[in-house]
């Protein structure tokens, strides 16, 4: 039995190596799977949905017009939108990212090119929304100068900020009529009475909100940012209205690239020139209440899911003509626009079956 003593040693000692290994490679694979879920500081950018803003949303209208006539639209006039994944709100994972690297349509880029590292998925919400909010104001004043129709001015509260005591009472947008009774004509009422009185004061406001009036309390705060002085936690600001109601259904869209669109199909619906006269067109871009048309992120994305929900005319602010080379869609044409004007003269040449202008090309 001595000499089998050895042989069986050296087994004994060849098992445990072979555990040992096994254990260890397990636990590496495990490492190296629970690495590939974890978040990476990158955000991933893909096309999102498009809305007809000439159209309905959960059967309601996108736009509603109240109050002034309104003529018949046809066709779809598409809002562009990017799907959004990482930033401030997490949730995309190494897998995620390496897999939007081989799709063309998609875009991965570092988290602090697009947010600061200090900003929370919070934070960021407040933001878009106040964004969108105020896209929608300067949608209606550009289109209602472009009209030539009469502008009233309305006090909003144009960020409510999260953790706020105005946290789930005030929603961006909403406008602020009047204040414990009294008419509120300028922003500065709202912030001189709040932090004119002391913290726990209770304030009641008459809004008007998507067309419905109501009215709320809000209870003020020590604001935790400057001690000593009473907060409700939103930011107000003077926007233009129209003398009638204009109201927006679309929620849970942030950012302020709808603004093109937007002023677009209130000049649509108010007119009764078919604007796109049954044909699909998509677009987007910022708009000042002049008509004037600004940049957007993400318009590789909108320009691919503006063709995948069947556009066929896409209008685009003219600073990205040089970002969109190489990346239009065939069967798209794109119209590099700079004001609301060139924007409804694009549609209609388009329309009436003649070429648009096209961005220059590169020398």
């Amino acid at each position: 039995m001595s000499d089998l003593e050895p042989e069986t040693s050296h087994r004994s000692r060849l098992s445990r190596r072979a555990v040992a290994l096994i254990v260890s490679g397990s636990a590496t694979l495990v490492l190296v799977g629970v690495a590939f879920l974890l978040p990476v500081p990158f955000v991933k950018l893909a096309p999102g949905p498009t809305f007809n803003v000439i159209g309905d949303a959960e059967g309601q209208p996108v736009i509603s017009i109240d109050g002034a006539e309104t003529f018949p639209v046809t066709g779809s006039l598409e809002m562009t939108t990017v799907r959004e994944s990482g930033g401030p709100r997490g949730g995309l994972t190494f897998i995620d990212a390496f897999a939007s690297w081989f799709d063309p349509q998609d875009a991965v880029v570092p988290r602090e090119l697009i947010y600061p590292d200090d900003v929370s998925g919070e934070d960021e919400k407040a933001r878009q929304a106040a964004l969108f909010s105020t896209s929608k104001a300067d949608a209606i004043a550009a289109a209602l100068n472009y009209l030539e129709l009469p502008l009233t001015s309305e006090v909003i509260a144009k960020i409510v900020y999260p953790d706020a005591p105005a946290d789930g009472i005030f929603e961006a947008g909403d406008q602020i009529r009047s204040l414990d009774g009294a008419e509120v004509k300028e922003p500065r009422q709202v912030s001189e009475a709040i932090q004119g009185s002391p913290a726990g004061t209770e304030f009641t406001f008459d809004i008007r909100r998507l067309g419905v009036d109501s009215s709320i309390t809000v209870t003020s705060a020590d604001n935790p940012e400057k001690p000593g002085t009473p907060f409700i936690g939103i930011v107000v600001g003077e926007v233009f209205a129209a003398e009638f109601d204009i109201d927006f259904t679309l929620a849970d869209i942030g950012g302020p690239s709808a603004g093109l669109v937007f002023a677009a199909g209130i000049v649509d619906k108010l007119t009764p020139d078919d604007l796109t006269a049954g044909k699909t067109v998509a677009g987007t871009g910022t708009i000042t209440p002049e008509g004037e048309i600004g940049s957007i992120g993400g318009i590789r994305q909108k320009l691919a899911g503006a063709r995948n929900d069947g556009a066929e005319l896409f209008l685009m602010p003219a600073t990205h003509c040089a970002e969109a080379e190489g990346h239009i869609p065939d069967g798209l044409t794109v119209a590099p626009v700079k004001t609301l004007t060139e924007a409804i003269d694009a549609i209609k040449e388009w329309r009436s079956g003649g070429s648009v202008a096209q961005c220059p090309t590169p020398q």
